[in-house]
């Protein structure tokens, strides 16, 4: 029975066996992994050791003690919180075997190949065509607002397989090798002069069966974990009292005493109030994953966070009157990660309003937690028994 006490001894072990200040970064991720330390909920022998999940944070505490380093989550997010629970729970043992290690330890960056043009709220409606052909997918289409194109070495993806049946049925997942032949990444500049974002066209691309995650015309299902998932690793994130957006806002607050107003202190506490609201309520949703697979709450965790950092990096440039207005460097840039505490307060500001889109737009997380959390009666909907290829567009 694998409990705390084992925990810290395999993860002391660890340490005395590579010890971090002699130890090379990835050496020591690749270690950490191999010993079942990665995320020891995982089974063994691809990151884990089959242990409650709620373990992981005695392993972490060892390791930052410790000075050991980290994988930089916020770098390999994708991979992390979308791709590696999709294929542990639906891909084959030799996806997992070949794609969780190097996904893990930050070699591989992965992006999501989901939304399209035409399709972004509305993403069963998506109409990238990939055709049979032997063993292998030929695949056609165009995607948008793909973080870490540029960077990913590969993309999960959704594709029509059978533009015969209704939409949700004809539609299959595959793992994509972002360096083939037929994938161009273009950037797409947003209102933060960077290029975070990307469009990815997709001609004549060929990914073999091999690299099929689930069964031809099951990928909807398939989506939907990586979807869910998505949702609790943005809005469910572990953060400490005053993390993220709102200890910025504080920390000024406090410094700062000239800019206080009346108005601007009810606000503050506020929004104070409710992020902390938010944090434990996401701690206690990370206590239930412990359990399970995510559900339909995270979608209410990730519309509680949009809202939040919309309305602190609101708040903020409003405090600091004339300096919130001051933006360092429009120049265009293609960043590794998403910055929202080490940057100014004009940048914050124009980021977050990115977040009630990413991830599922507010609008439809909205519908999500009405009919699957409260219960409430279906939005009619009548095109769930029309043929894809009927369908108006």
């Amino acid at each position: 029975m694998t409990d705390a006490a084992h925990l810290r001894r395999r993860t002391r072990e660890l340490l005395a066996g590579h010890p971090p200040a002699s130890t090379g970064r990835l050496d020591f991720l690749r270690a950490r992994f191999d010993a079942g330390l990665a995320w020891v909920h995982y089974p063994e022998g691809l990151g884990g050791l089959g242990a409650p999940r709620s373990l992981q944070a005695v392993v972490d505490a060892e390791l930052a003690a410790a000075g050991a380093p980290a994988n930089d989550p916020r770098r390999i997010g994708i991979g992390l919180g979308m791709a590696a629970p999709t294929l542990l729970r639906h891909g084959t043992d030799e996806q997992r075997r070949r794609h969780l290690r190097p996904l893990w330890t930050g070699e591989e960056v992965w992006c999501q190949l989901f939304s399209e043009p035409g399709a972004g709220s509305d993403l069963a409606a998506l109409a990238t065509r990939a055709r049979r052909e032997g063993d292998t997918w030929v695949v056609d289409g165009q995607k948008v607002w793909t973080s870490s194109a540029h960077l990913a070495r590969w993309a999960i993806l959704i594709a029509r397989t059978d533009p015969d049946v209704p939409k949700h049925q004809g539609i299959t997942y595959f793992v994509c090798d972002m360096t083939d032949p037929g994938v161009e990444v273009r950037p797409l500049r947003q209102i933060t002069g960077e290029a975070e974002f990307n469009e990815v066209f997709l001609t004549g691309v060929r990914i073999p069966d091999s690299r099929r995650v689930g069964e031809v015309g099951d990928g909807w299902r398939v989506a939907r974990t990586t979807l869910m998932n998505e949702r609790v690793s943005i809005g469910g994130m572990r953060l400490p009292r005053e993390g993220g957006m709102i200890g910025n806002v504080a920390r000024t607050w406090r410094e700062r005493p000239e800019l206080r107003t009346h108005d601007l202190h009810q606000r503050l506490l506020g929004l104070w109030v409710e992020s902390e609201v938010a944090r434990l309520t996401a701690e206690r949703l990370r206590q239930q994953l412990a359990a399970g697979q995510p559900g339909p709450e995270g979608s209410g965790m990730k519309l509680a966070f949009a809202r939040l950092n919309q309305e602190i990096s609101g708040l903020e440039v409003e405090l600091l009157g004339e300096e919130g207005l001051v933006y360092d460097d429009w120049s265009m840039r293609r960043p590794e990660l998403v910055d929202f505490t080490g940057r100014e307060a004009g940048y914050r500001y124009l980021r977050s309003k990115g977040n009630s889109i990413e991830g599922g737009t507010s609008e439809i997380l909205l519908n999500i937690v009405a009919e699957r959390v409260l219960g409430l009666p279906v939005e009619p909907r009548t095109d769930k028994d029309v043929a894809w290829k009927d369908l108006a567009r």
